[in-house]
């Protein structure tokens, strides 16, 4: 077993983990509370967290396999994410957890399947201006993050 695959893997898990007991905890009144600066519900960012694993992995793999991402733009990203509010904008808690746990397996699956040499691979990455990174910081900034990078905002807006 690769340990930073293991390591990268097993954060994702705990972040989701936590994102998915934060939501289950939620009063129906705090799952459709917009969210500052964001507008989007909170229901709806717990299941854009779960809805984007699939993709943070696929990105992952195309760097891990030394291709460049030259279409993924932070634009790209905002229209997504617009899209996604509007045709989930009623999401129930149940769906949501349930899609984060499933691609949040599915996710640290993948992710312990990489070898270091994968992890290590450098290719450039349209979301950082073309920028040569590493397949390893694309996981850690977008699968790893997203879950504590959302839990955090959700419990500051919630001031729990």
């Amino acid at each position: 077993m690769n340990t930073r695959a293991e390591i990268l893997a097993s954060t994702l898990e705990t972040g989701a983990g936590a994102l998915a007991a934060l939501a289950s905890s939620l009063t129906p009144t705090e799952w459709e509370m917009p969210m500052p600066r964001d507008g989007r519900k909170v229901g709806v960012i717990v299941h854009h967290v779960a809805s984007v694993y699939p993709l943070e992995i696929e990105l992952a793999q195309k760097l891990a396999a030394g291709g460049a991402l030259t279409e993924v733009t932070w634009d790209v990203v905002h229209e997504m994410n617009a899209g996604h509010a509007r045709e989930y904008d009623g999401v129930t808690r149940e769906e949501a957890v349930a899609l984060l746990e499933r691609n949040a397996t599915a996710a640290a699956k993948a992710i312990r399947a990489m070898s270091d040499a994968e992890l290590d691979k450098v290719a450039p990455n349209s979301l950082y201006g073309g920028a040569p990174l590493t397949c390893q910081f694309m996981l850690e900034d977008h699968a790893v993050r997203h879950s504590f990078h959302h839990l955090a905002r959700i419990r500051a807006a919630l001031r729990r």
